[in-house]
């Protein structure tokens, strides 16, 4: 029987096409299939990423509905349906014209409990006391109801509110703190405030140091380029809220062209930490040579041409060259006995140390809240700021010492120290400062 050429041709390539059809549908299928799968993971992949960038540190956990915090606005907003991640912890922070009440507003409807919260927190925290950029943490249940509340109170303690089902509790807890000491040496080519800054000593530590040599140091005068500045103090961590702050300063020694000061700090026999020098004499003395942090003394003590009303004229105190606004120090204890204007001298506060002593402070652009005539003032404390108030060419403070009604030159006064260590309570100061100079060169060293 004779075979049809065309006839077998045509069935060999209707199978070949046959077989292409059945290849492309299948492959078709499967990398349309595989476009899915990537778009779906795409999707994925960009919803997760929008709720990690819109969590505050929290830790997630699964559940039937899932909340987020977004962190500008600090509100809790729902997720898609069928999500499974829900925040444990809300960061609060507080902005301008905030309220305790108006932050957690939102995360109560019964207004007992809210009210409950505020009466027994109100018990160890004045609400009013609540400043911009505190943190507030709120924590969910597995039930979606907040029932703790934390608020730091201090650097190493916090404030917790435990919400139960019938009542409101406050603890406080304190935190794990891990301590260390730092230590710092540098030359001295402008001035210690601004080559303290430079070299990136915290400014609690650098105006600890300000102040500690203010009782010895004329800053205008005795420092000179190319003395040396070296000291250590302790940095506190709180792990909990990773944290870092700042303890004592530990030791200071500055050495000047005449002269080296070396510094401890110490306890005393009678509880009061305060610092010596390698004799056991107390660094403090009964005034402040100097009341300010890194000014300039523009104008001595003694005659000269007054700058306004052209006549010469003695000068009855320093003046301090310093930016507006900066911070005036009590030169020692005592009870404030003026605060007000006071004629030329524009906004005036005069302290009462003793019998003997007194010490006034004029041009200030103004006073620390809440101080007032009768106010007793620590050493330190900063009772105002630098203005140009009364008769004054410049931001500036003008610095008396009064010395039984009539004022001395503050930069000539002689004054002993405080309190001069003794017999055990000296030897346990030696071991002490020796421990602390040895911390000292291991830390600077290491």
């Amino acid at each position: 029987m004779p075979v049809n050429i065309s006839f077998v041709i045509k069935i060999f390539l209707y199978t070949i096409l046959l077989f292409l059809c059945l290849y492309f549908m299948v492959n078709g299928f499967n990398e349309l299939n595989f476009y899915k799968s990537e778009n779906i993971i795409k999707i994925n992949r960009d919803l997760n990423l929008k709720i990690e960038n819109n969590l505050i540190n929290e830790k997630l956990f699964e559940n039937e509905s899932d909340i987020f915090l977004k962190k500008d606005d600090d509100k809790i907003k729902n997720l898609e349906k069928g999500s499974s991640n829900k925040v444990e912890k809300i960061l609060i922070t507080i902005k301008k014209n905030d309220t305790f009440a108006k932050v957690i507003d939102p995360y109560f409807k019964d207004n007992k409990v809210k009210n409950d919260i505020i009466q027994e927190l109100n018990k160890a925290y004045n609400l009013k006391n609540l400043k911009i950029g505190q943190n507030i943490y709120l924590f969910i249940n597995k039930e979606n109801i907040i029932n703790k509340i934390v608020i730091p109170y201090d650097f190493s303690t916090d404030i917790i509110i435990n919400v139960l089902e019938e009542r409101v509790e406050l603890i406080k807890e304190k935190s794990e703190i891990n301590e260390e000491i730092k230590s710092k040496k540098f030359t001295i080519k402008s001035s210690i405030y601004e080559d303290g800054i430079k070299y990136n000593v915290p400014l609690k530590i650098l105006s600890d140091i300000i102040k500690l040599y203010s009782f010895d140091v004329d800053f205008q005068r005795d420092i000179r380029v190319n003395d040396q500045l070296e000291f250590s103090y302790e940095v506190l961590y709180n792990k909990e809220r990773d944290q870092e702050s700042y303890g004592e300063l530990k030791y200071a020694s500055l050495t000047l062209q005449k002269s080296i000061l070396k510094y401890f700090v110490f306890k005393t026999d009678e509880g009061y930490i305060d610092y010596f020098d390698l004799k056991g004499k107390n660094v403090k003395k009964a005034l402040m040579k100097t009341p300010i942090d890194g000014a300039r003394l523009s104008s001595s003590y003694g005659m000269r041409k007054h700058p306004i009303s052209g006549y010469n004229k003695l000068h009855k105190g320093v003046d301090f060259a310093a930016p507006k606004g900066t911070p005036i120090y009590a030169a020692g204890n005592g009870i404030v006995e003026f605060v007000g204007r006071n004629g030329g001298y524009g906004k005036y506060i005069r302290i009462r140390h003793n019998n003997s002593y007194k010490t006034a402070y004029a041009h200030l652009n103004n006073y620390k809240k809440g101080l007032h005539k009768g106010l007793r003032v620590n050493q330190g404390d900063i009772i105002g700021y630098v203005g140009s108030t009364g008769r004054s060419t410049g931001p500036h403070l003008h610095y008396e010492i009064i010395y039984n009604g009539k004022q001395i030159n503050p930069m000539k006064m002689k004054l002993p120290p405080s309190k001069t260590l003794q017999n055990e309570e000296l030897k346990r100061f030696n071991l002490e400062r020796k421990k602390i100079y040895s911390d000292f060169l291991f830390n600077l060293y290491e």
